[in-house]
């Protein structure tokens, strides 16, 4: 049986494929049109799935979209009266697109079908999954669990913005929701708008500007913006929020409760913003940590499945993980809303067709390796007619050998292998890679090559049987989801002058023997790699330890700011010619400029 699940018009738009319950493919829209983030029909991942299984749309038994566009509406409609007359701008311009597109949703879907396969009949095999359905069953069927809670956690879906449900064998229960206005996501990504960064975008920066700053604003956001219960469940006071009716995140209240306007996205970044993202990364830590060890208790299940885009604060998980580190957790590595491509699919086999379920050896995602992958016979053909480079085509062997070596040398390469990931990660398939002992590393590649904010801090891809000798982590953490802190002896001891500096003054600190991967506050967004999920990359980082004694690399997604990870030999090509990546490896080629 043939499924196709569909993530559309709202950001991040995905399509995915299974078969009999297995995932097949899947893949991001951004990757292939190149639009970061996009929010339309999924046209190109669509026939990518299709042709990667060697069938078409007439063969597929079911096309599922992974949210319920009424009930959105419904949402939309109630909120607006309640508030009323507040947002009434927001309200007139919201309608014409409900009117005309987003409420005939499911005849805007035939339309695009249409498009791909004009002969097949299509009406009566689409389905629509509820929204934060599609995020449970993306993590629940895909995780290690026979039997697990879920809990769910993002922006919001139709109501619902934080959702747990109860997963057993094939089934999923409905057990409680906290509804729309009140939602974690849209509280931090009201901080996210506010010190600058765009929403649905820069929660990664926030996140990853927190350790800079103090928590000093807890208490007052606590008091103020968001009251927690002692089972994690919350309510926020939306006298200081816009985002239910109006055209931005926060409004006058928030503004005069932190003493200044939203910082401009081009603006100097403050004390404040550090301040602030350290106080709402802590305050979202609390209701998270709260949450899971309620529900926990509440109904004696100790494994526990995140998704939604809450779930990709690996910090968060981090603490969550080592405040339990014996309770299994596991994580949805596409946890935002191109992961509900899968789940909808995933759903509707289980749930609407009945079919049983087979609890996976490890987990269903594959190592998340589920996008397209290109021949060497296709890339030479590439390379042959592309001007100003130079490539030499190697053996496997050779191709260890001369990449391991480029980094050992302080080189940074472009690393083009197999199946492209899925989900916002790149894990060793599409990703630069530099040795994490240089000093300087994390500057260079930052302001050279990625051409973005200097304090972005990169990630440890690190031999699976390795982990535990750099950092505070000792299970598996392969789609880099989890944070942790470094063991103390790989830590350097800083003088009392390095201690008192603040702010951006920290980032010039050695603090530990793999800078470059080190945060300010001695922490690492880890991916573990074994030699199963991806085979070559983990030789390569074997053959980098026997040479430099180090057991990871720096690894960060292959693309520069604002642009979507590369997916296809020419956009890799694309990538080299306008930074500063000494090589690439691109296939079984090496290439370099002229």
């Amino acid at each position: 049986m043939w499924i196709l699940g569909i993530s559309a018009y709202y950001h991040d738009s995905a399509a995915a494929l299974i078969q009999d319950g297995n995932i097949v493919s899947a893949a991001q829209e951004e990757r292939f049109n190149r639009v970061k983030h996009y929010a339309g029909f999924p046209r190109q991942s669509i026939r990518f799935c299709l042709l990667e299984a060697g069938i078409t749309l007439a063969d597929v038994d079911s096309i599922v979209f992974y949210e319920k566009p009424l009930l959105r509406f419904e949402r939309l409609l109630e909120t607006y009266l309640a508030f009323a007359p507040r947002g009434w701008r927001s309200f007139l311009r919201a309608m014409p697109l409900w009117l005309k597109e987003k409420l005939f949703q499911k005849r805007l879907l035939l339309s695009e079908l249409k498009r791909i396969a004009p002969d097949s009949e299509l009406k009566s095999r689409l389905r629509f999954c509820e929204h934060h359905l599609s995020h449970a069953a993306a993590v629940f069927y895909s995780s290690p669990f026979d039997r697990s809670l879920i809990l769910v956690m993002d922006g919001v879906g139709e109501w619902a913005t934080t959702s747990v449900m109860l997963g057993d064998g094939r089934t999923i229960q409905p057990l409680k929701e906290i509804h729309f206005p009140h939602s974690l996501g849209l509280l931090y990504s009201a901080f996210t708008s506010y010190c600058g960064f765009r929403v649905n975008d820069g929660e990664y920066k926030l996140m990853g500007l927190a350790p800079y700053g103090e928590p000093r604003y807890v208490d007052l956001i606590k008091q103020q913006l968001i009251e927690i219960a002692d089972d994690g469940s919350f309510r926020l006071d939306m006298h200081y929020f816009d985002y239910a009716t109006g055209l931005q995140m926060t409004n006058s209240h928030f503004h005069q409760l932190f003493g200044r306007e939203p910082r401009q996205a081009n603006s100097e970044i403050t004390q404040l913003d550090m301040d602030l993202a350290a106080s709402i990364q802590q305050v979202c830590e609390e209701v998270v940590l709260k949450l899971a060890h309620a529900l926990r208790e509440e109904y004696q299940i100790d494994q526990l499945c995140l998704a939604g885009g809450v779930a990709l604060n690996c910090v968060v998980n981090g603490k969550l993980l080592a405040s339990s580190p014996s309770k299994p957790l596991w994580i949805q590595p596409a946890a935002g809303d191109a992961g509900g491509a899968i789940g909808c699919a995933l759903a509707v086999y289980h749930l609407h067709h009945q079919q049983p379920r087979t609890v996976p050896d490890g987990d269903a995602m594959q190592g998340g390796y589920l996008g397209p992958a290109y021949s060497d016979a296709e890339i030479l053909a590439l390379l042959q007619t592309t001007p100003n480079i130079i490539f030499e085509p190697l053996n496997e062997q050779q191709l260890l050998q001369r990449a391991s070596q480029a980094l050992a040398d302080g080189k940074v390469i472009g690393w083009f292998q197999g199946r492209m990931e899925f989900g916002p990660r790149a894990l060793g398939a599409r990703s630069i890679l530099a040795d994490a002992r240089q000093p300087g590393m994390q500057s260079l590649i930052n302001q050279k090559i990625k051409f973005r904010e200097s304090f972005r801090p990169f990630a440890p891809a690190v031999l699976r049987e390795e982990v535990s000798s750099y950092f505070a982590l000792h299970v598996d953490s392969p789609y880099m989801l989890l944070v942790a802190d470094l063991q103390s002896e790989q830590r350097i001891s800083l003088s009392e002058d390095e201690r008192s500096l603040c702010g951006f003054e920290r980032l010039s600190v050695s603090r530990s023997t793999i800078p470059a991967v080190t945060h300010v506050d001695n922490s690492a967004r880890i991916q573990t790699v074994n030699p199963t999920d991806n085979p070559l990359f983990y030789q390569l980082i074997k053959q980098f330890k026997q040479i430099s004694g180090c057991g990871l690399v720096l690894n960060t997604s292959f693309n520069v700011k604002d642009e979507p990870i590369v997916c296809t030999p020419q956009d890799a090509l694309a990538c080299l010619a306008a930074t500063e990546l000494d090589e690439a490896f691109i296939g079984h080629y090496r290439v370099t400029k002229r």
